[in-house]
């Protein structure tokens, strides 16, 4: 079971993907939040980070209509319910529920002027069960005393289908390359899909054969390999709104390429690892 941190901060703002400032060079899992089963949508997404998820303590906060306070001076968040008072404190290990100290499986700290607090500790500690769902990349919070308040309601991102062919299409054709290169051949997928020129869905996309064979992969049998851990990471980021590859609709590797007719039709953007990439 994933351990599941909460934090203040955005990941995303205008459809692009934040992460905290020490974390800038690493490549996090976003992670889809729901509460009774039905998803919270927020511009503060979580994220997943050496198996650790992160989630916003505001929303955390709305969603158990708790009071929610900071202290500049002794850098400690504090919740407030009806019943209890959790406080945890920058840098430290353990945390305070009504005045009693209680360890933590993670580090309380601070990034980006957020403070991230573990969100299985806060759950329990206000009634709450946490579980986890692994098709989708989601955890679901589970009490009679949560809520999704109506501007945080709304429908799920996408499908575990959704995920699990745009995750083989990302590691078949782009395992070997830089986690931005992931993201760019997943957003290629995607803008295929909002376009009118190609099928309306990612499985579609994948396997269209109008013009023969778009993707290698669906012709030599690559399509059906298990996806590597960063391309299921990849193809979430884009699905929940990181976009790499501006409008892009083609991609190729000019070192292998054996058809010129992407180079000569159509406008190039720009180099993301190994690929080249055509609006």
């Amino acid at each position: 079971m994933k351990k599941l941190i909460l934090t203040l901060v955005f990941l995303f703002v205008f459809g692009t993907f934040f992460v905290p400032t020490q974390a800038k060079s690493e490549f996090f899992t976003p992670v889809c939040l729901s509460v009774n089963g039905k998803y919270v949508k927020t511009t503060n997404h979580a994220y997943l980070k050496n198996e650790t998820t992160m989630v916003s303590l505001r929303d955390l906060g709305e969603i158990f209509n708790a009071d929610i306070q900071w202290s500049e001076k002794t850098s400690t968040a504090t919740v407030k319910t009806d019943t209890k008072t959790i406080s945890v404190e920058k840098d430290k290990n353990y945390a305070t529920v009504n005045g009693k100290s209680q360890k933590l499986d993670s580090t309380a700290v601070i990034a980006n002027d957020r403070v991230y607090v573990p969100l299985r500790f806060l759950a329990e500690n206000l009634g709450a069960k946490v579980s986890w769902d692994s098709a989708t990349i989601c955890a679901n919070i589970t009490s009679p005393e949560a809520s999704v308040p109506a501007h945080l309601a709304g429908e799920a991102p996408y499908s575990a289908d959704e995920l699990y062919w745009l995750s083989k299409i990302v590691s078949a054709e782009s395992a070997g390359e830089i986690n931005s290169g992931k993201v760019a051949v997943a957003n290629v997928i995607l803008n295929r899909v909002k376009s009118p020129e190609f099928p309306n869905t990612i499985y579609g996309v994948i396997f269209d054969k109008k013009y023969g064979v778009q993707f290698a992969p669906t012709a030599d049998g690559a399509i059906y390999n298990t996806p590597t851990s960063e391309s299921v990471t990849a193809a979430k980021r884009a699905l929940l709104g990181e976009d790499v590859s501006r409008q892009c609709l083609y991609f190729l590797n000019p070192k292998t390429a054996t058809n010129s007719w992407i180079v000569k039709n159509r406008k190039f953007y720009k180099t993301i690892g190994n690929h080249d990439f055509y609006l």
